[in-house]
């Protein structure tokens, strides 16, 4: 699997979120906003919620998908309340803010030797995050060649568009190169779709068993990418 580019997903891929976004975050976040809550039931939640964010496969960027998203969770904690939809809102908007996020301890090097390889290296996410931002924050600068996140493109993954979208700006060709993301349906599937390699990347301990349907590649940490990219 010799590649020429390599496109990341972002969230969860390469950061993921920090005290912020976990139970006692949403805890501090609905206390502001009178709403009584039970961090132990975060995890519970998000999982309850997870199903929200896979709309149709056609439908364009709308935040109104996140803010259902984060009411849901903020309901299955115990929340309750006419500002439920407020403190949601608040929540959506913090997203996007780096500050907020952790970047996974084998993203730097990963990037850097992809990079000295000579590979362009995209980044493709279902964010209103700026990208640029992102960059300066996490100290990649130099190493990304494109960005694309749907809030600016207009359309989210797994559209064929938000693809070709990166490639067009990366200068490849599907077949030259290779999606890696954590979400079945939104990375890869998308990026299959529209003749692009796919690698999906799994923290956890059992990968789905979509991954072995589609034939892709399954890693537990990035550190393993070099070596499936890189003639």
């Amino acid at each position: 699997m010799i590649a020429k580019a390599v496109l990341f997903d972002v969230d969860f891929t390469l950061i993921y979120p920090g005290p912020t976004f976990r139970g006692e975050g949403y805890h501090a976040f609905c206390t502001r906003y009178g709403i009584d809550v039970e961090p132990s039931k975060f995890a519970d939640a998000v999982a309850s919620a997870a199903p929200l964010l896979n709309g149709p496969e056609d439908a364009p960027y709308n935040a109104e998908i996140f803010i259902a998203y984060t009411s849901h969770i903020i309901r299955e904690m115990g929340g309750r309340g006419p500002n439920v939809d407020a403190c949601s809102r608040e929540i959506y908007e913090e997203w996007a803010a780096c500050q907020h996020f952790e970047l996974y301890d084998d993203v730097p090097a990963v990037l850097q030797t992809l990079a000295n390889a000579g590979i362009r290296i995209g980044l493709i996410s279902n964010t209103q995050r700026c990208l640029t931002s992102f960059q300066s924050h996490f100290e990649l600068q130099g190493l990304i060649a494109a960005t694309v996140s749907s809030f600016e493109h207009g359309y989210m993954k797994p559209h064929p568009s938000i693809f070709s979208a990166a490639l067009e700006r990366l200068g490849a060709r599907p077949d030259e190169a290779v999606m890696v993301g954590d979400s079945i349906r939104q990375d890869i599937e998308g990026a299959l779709r529209v003749g692009m390699r796919a690698v999906l990347l799994h923290r956890g301990e059992t990968p789905p068993a979509r991954a072995s349907e589609l034939g892709v590649p399954v890693i537990r940490s990035l550190s393993e990418l070099p070596n499936l990219v890189i003639e």
